[in-house]
């Protein structure tokens, strides 16, 4: 198992901001803050699941070919190797805890398929 993540590490993205709040062996709980109007990559992972709670505001949750809207306490499962996205199509600011399960846990993991901002 390997983990790059610490606690307290944290970046900005052009949509917004994720911070790690809890990391260990096989598990990594993050907070990200998604902007007005952004949206993340369309995107899979090979390594890890994810577990999404919303936490403020709306969102918009890609799952394989479903949309759906979630809002506060809306929980989203995203299986390992299936595409998702979130977006925040709202005018005030969207976050959600995001909990990662898997063996490899790193910014190495991600496959992105569509980017607003390039970098697919």
């Amino acid at each position: 198992m390997s983990n790059a993540y610490r606690k307290g590490d944290k970046d900005n993205r052009p949509w917004g901001t994720w911070e790690v709040l809890d990391a260990g062996e096989g598990f990594c709980v993050k907070r990200i803050k998604v902007t007005p109007h952004q949206t993340l990559s369309l995107q899979s992972h090979n390594f890890r699941s994810e577990h999404w709670i919303i936490v403020k505001g709306e969102a918009v949750v890609t799952l394989g070919e479903d949309k759906f809207v979630k809002k506060m306490n809306d929980a989203v499962f995203i299986p390992v190797r299936t595409k998702h996205r979130i977006q925040n199509d709202t005018e005030t600011d969207m976050e959600f805890i995001e909990i990662q399960a898997g063996d490899t846990l790193d910014e190495k993991d991600i496959i992105r398929y569509e980017d607003v901002y390039g970098r697919a």
